[in-house]
């Protein structure tokens, strides 16, 4: 009995394979798609084919399977992220070279403020938070008029340690 089933499929499917692949020219834009697709057609075609009662023609079924099947697939593959070979993308990017001189001059300041005493690192980072005099010398416990001499001091010995 599966021989006969196995046999009647692979002859009806040989008389009507243009079907199936007139869906894989639809579906399909190069010869290893068609070639993959055609394939699970095929599959689908031959493990739904037991259940084929020949209500219809077959090859309005095959139809229905290949598209099916065609319909599936391309869903699927629209959820993945579609990616590019890497040799195949030209990079026309301009290349600019990394100024770290900013940088540098930050870490001198950094090292330059570690050399000073608390108090005067405090008042240094409340100013570089941009905070006003009152608000530091709220802060500091200190008055406005001795915070704005410290920050001078202060200015001044970093210029020191900066340029000896």
């Amino acid at each position: 009995m599966k021989k006969e089933l196995e046999h009647n499929f692979v002859e009806l499917l040989e008389k009507h394979q243009n079907i199936a692949h007139k869906v894989c020219r639809l579906y399909t834009n190069n010869q290893d798609s068609h070639n993959d697709l055609f394939q699970e057609i095929t599959i689908q075609l031959w493990k739904a084919y037991p259940k084929f009662r020949g209500d219809s023609k077959f090859s309005t079924w095959m139809y229905r399977v290949g598209l099916n099947t065609a319909i599936t697939l391309y869903r699927k593959n629209k959820r993945r992220i579609r990616t590019q070979e890497f040799e195949a993308i030209q990079f026309k990017i301009s290349s600019e070279a990394y100024d770290d001189s900013e940088e540098q001059q930050l870490k001198l300041m950094y090292k330059a403020v570690h050399q000073l005493n608390d108090i005067d690192k405090a008042l240094i980072f409340l100013y570089l938070e941009d905070k006003g005099y009152k608000e530091i010398s709220e802060t500091l416990g200190i008055s406005e008029v001795n915070a704005r001499v410290k920050m001078n001091r202060i200015k001044t010995k970093l210029k020191t340690i900066l340029n000896p």
